[in-house]
């Protein structure tokens, strides 16, 4: 049982581990286009020193150009063509003929990148190699082996394909020979010797070696990992050789190398193993990337599978609809069932609610119409006595008047009366008059003034004098809040021109931070004093 306990959690880490991989090429894949802009950075930068450089100076020309095709040589086939020529003929213009035979190699292994299998022959057929260096003459041999293993698997019949490997393993050998012993050169071309002839155990293991114990650059680890990837497919190790390609792949994308086979043959192995979505996207990247370079082979190759996968992603695409479709139908119909019964359960509540909703609405509506009732109970009230005090006044005044008339006249003092007459002083009882309305006024809207001004800016704001309790302005708009709204009542209130009070009104209105109609609504709105205390 401990056993069981300990291969079922050995495994679920294995598993996390594998999709950990996979979710780190998206991640990766989704920044594809940065690592690019920093590769373009580079051969920019190059670009330019190439040709700021004087044509007087071949042999700086000589390595910049080298730079440039170093840089392209895994990146854009049409580019490092162009770069593989130039160096052709700078070499020969420096007059140096390993300079021109190691040129011709270099274009000899971006040919064979784009599938140019016969112009890769061509070119290598013309390559001196006594001229090579040590350098040159590895990377020479190392070609002829690439270029006759790519044409034996081209071929992949029983007559051609063990000749051209046969030419392979010999050119091989002479790879080896010419690197260093324990060199990464040395031990992955003995290795990749051993996996080209079906020593896959021999060549896991030493390929494995390489990548724990070696120093590696990003490009050798896509290298290494893509090709050990392919041992583990021989061998039926499908988990293994899916980890390297991802690792393979992740490392190409880190380096912008688009000259590729490793998410190609990625994305065929999980087509073979059921994965069509995952099979369908890294496809269309590895066709997107030999599109790029200009792999000519690598797009016939990728031709002939992408369609068929991903004829199976729309198949397995309509599956997944046709699911989810009857799981929403299904949903829906139980969604209206529980809906049903739901409008059932609580149509009660809700009437009820709604009826609660009327009578709070009622209430609220009453509670307004009783607050305004009652305010317009207590102005009415302190107006009747406040009228009822100053016509009282006014009668006692004009008894007054009458018995003093009426005494003048008895006694016949006819020169008198004018002078009680003029007694009366119209103007000083209109102020009272007036003084009287104020007083009244402000008890029953203590904050009139102030709510007022709030309707205005600080500079057009209108406050009374220190003698004066209302201006002409505000006593306006008392009589307004009053429910005086006629220019023509509040005119001869005030004793003032119909056309004087319309004036008021609108230069203040003009001033109002209330445009419209609003402005009266709010004056209406002030509040008097809480008749309720």
């Amino acid at each position: 049982m401990r056993n069981l306990v300990l291969l079922i959690l050995l495994l679920t880490k294995t598993l996390d581990g594998f999709a950990d991989g996979f979710k780190q090429l998206d991640q990766e894949l989704s920044k594809k286009s940065n690592y690019d802009k920093q590769k373009e950075a580079v051969i920019r930068k190059l670009r330019n020193q190439f040709y700021s450089v004087s044509s007087s100076d071949p042999q700086n020309r000589f390595n910049l150009c080298t730079q440039l095709y170093d840089q392209y040589k895994s990146y854009q086939y049409d580019s490092a063509f162009v770069y593989a020529d130039k160096l052709q003929a700078l070499s020969q213009l420096l007059k140096n003929p390993a300079k021109e035979a190691d040129s011709k190699v270099k274009l000899g292994f971006i040919l064979l990148s784009a599938g140019m299998f016969r112009e890769t022959f061509e070119v290598l057929h013309t390559v001196n190699s006594r001229f090579l260096t040590d350098s040159s003459r590895f990377d020479y041999y190392a070609l002829l082996a690439r270029a006759h293993y790519d044409i034996a698997a081209f071929n992949h019949d029983l007559h051609y394909t063990p000749y051209y490997n046969r030419l392979a393993n010999k050119y091989l050998d002479s790879v080896i020979l010419l690197s260093k012993p324990g060199s990464y050169e040395h031990d992955y071309y003995i290795n990749y010797q051993q996996y080209k002839n079906g020593k896959y155990q021999n060549a896991e293991a030493g390929f494995e070696n390489l990548l724990n114990h070696h120093h590696l650059t990003q490009h050798q680890i896509a290298i290494v990992a893509s090709t050990l990837g392919n041992a583990y497919f021989a061998t039926g190790q499908q988990q293994k050789a899916d980890e390297m390609m991802v690792k393979a792949v992740i490392n190409d994308i880190q380096t912008s190398t688009k000259e590729t086979l490793a998410l190609f043959w990625l994305a065929e192995n999980l087509y073979k193993n059921g994965d069509v979505k995952n099979a369908y996207q890294y496809m269309q990247q590895a066709m997107n990337d030999a599109e790029f370079y200009g792999a000519r082979q690598r797009q016939v190759q990728i031709s002939s599978v992408l369609p068929i996968i991903a004829a199976q992603n729309l198949s397995l695409t309509e599956k997944e609809k046709a699911r989810f479709l009857i799981y929403l139908v299904s949903t829906t119909v139980l969604t209206l069932l529980l809906v049903l019964v739901s409008v059932e359960l609580f149509k009660q509540l809700k009437d009820l609610r709604a009826k609660e909703k009327i009578i709070a609405d009622t209430n609220a509506k009453l509670e307004i119409i009783n607050r305004k009732l009652t305010e317009d109970t207590h102005i009415k009230e302190e107006y009747i006595g406040y009228f009822f005090d100053l016509i009282s006044g006014y009668i006692l005044k004009l008894e007054k008047l009458k018995r003093s008339v009426d005494m003048k006249l008895s006694v016949r003092k006819y020169e008198d009366i004018p002078a009680i007459i003029h007694a009366i002083q119209i103007k000083k009882e209109r102020e009272a008059l007036f003084r009287t309305f104020d007083q009244v006024f402000l008890k029953i809207f203590p904050n009139f003034i102030a709510s007022f001004n709030a309707f205005f800016k600080k500079e057009d704001q209108v406050w009374p004098k220190e003698h004066e309790m209302l201006t002409t302005d505000l006593r306006i708009f008392a009589l307004v809040r009053l429910g005086i709204t006629d220019n023509a009542t509040i005119a001869k209130i005030l004793e003032y021109s119909e056309k004087t009070i319309y004036v008021y009104k609108m230069r203040m209105k003009a001033k109002s931070l209330i445009q419209g109609e609003a402005f009266e609504e709010r004056i209406m709105a002030i509040q008097a004093v809480d008749v309720s205390k």
